[in-house]
């Protein structure tokens, strides 16, 4: 009769195991207990059950712990942002300097209906003005130079300045529009990252579901030989 190498007791003949049948995990959690262990020694099939109870209750352990630590690192990633370097925050626009401020003023008051309704009054007044209550001696006669001259300095200042306010509402634009594929890579790469991470979870679960499995399966074998010796005793 074999003598089991962990009880160092005799074993019932037709339930020795021997150290090179075993699946590989469960040499090795027994070789972990017992480093004299090898491929030639022998247990007992109550003490190989007693291991598989244990290869199992590891192997889930390990499954809900591996399956937390993705979950976790997944969110580290998004919540990090640890694949985008890049700060892609909405950055704050700094002081505005005078001439930037009155630029903004004027093409904002430039192009209001307030504007227009006040510049047509001030026209039709000048010519009223000129054309009927000073008919003996007005100031700017038909055909109005003055006025003419006045427009043509108003157009020749409010055009440059408008054009001032609107490049700088360009460099606004440029800036949100960069801002804006910064974000949208940003997603892009972090759903990426997110797939794969569930691509490899999946393969990862279904590896160690089928490793279960296949030991639920020894383990039942056992028992069906168990059952059936039992049953020609009888």
């Amino acid at each position: 009769m074999k003598i089991s190498h962990l009880s160092k007791q005799e074993i019932p003949r037709g339930e020795e195991v021997k150290g090179h049948d075993l699946r590989e995990g469960i040499f090795e959690l027994i070789h972990s207990q017992f480093p004299d262990f090898g491929k030639e020694d022998y247990i007992s099939n109550s003490e190989l059950n007693k291991y598989r109870r244990l290869y199992l209750t590891s192997l889930i352990l390990l499954e809900k712990g591996e399956l937390a630590a993705i979950d976790q690192e997944v969110m580290d990633a998004i919540k990090n942002n640890s694949i985008l370097s890049e700060n892609v925050q909405e950055q704050k626009e700094g002081k505005l300097t005078f001439g930037q401020k009155f630029a903004d003023q004027v093409a904002s008051f430039g192009g209001s209906w307030f504007f227009i309704i006040s510049f047509f009054s001030f026209i039709l007044g000048w010519i009223a003005i000129n054309a009927w209550l000073l008919v003996t001696g007005p100031f700017d006669p038909f055909p109005f130079i003055l006025l003419n001259l006045i427009l043509s300095c108003l157009a020749a200042i409010q055009a440059p300045i408008i054009m001032m306010s609107q490049n700088r509402q360009e460099q606004k634009d440029r800036k949100r529009s960069e801002q804006d594929y910064k974000i949208n890579l940003k997603a892009e790469l972090e759903i990426k990252i997110l797939s794969e991470k569930i691509d490899h979870l999946l393969v990862h679960h279904n590896k160690k579901l089928l490793e279960i499995q296949e030991v639920q399966t020894d383990y039942l074998e056992d028992l069906m030989k168990e059952a059936k010796k039992k049953k020609l005793k009888e």
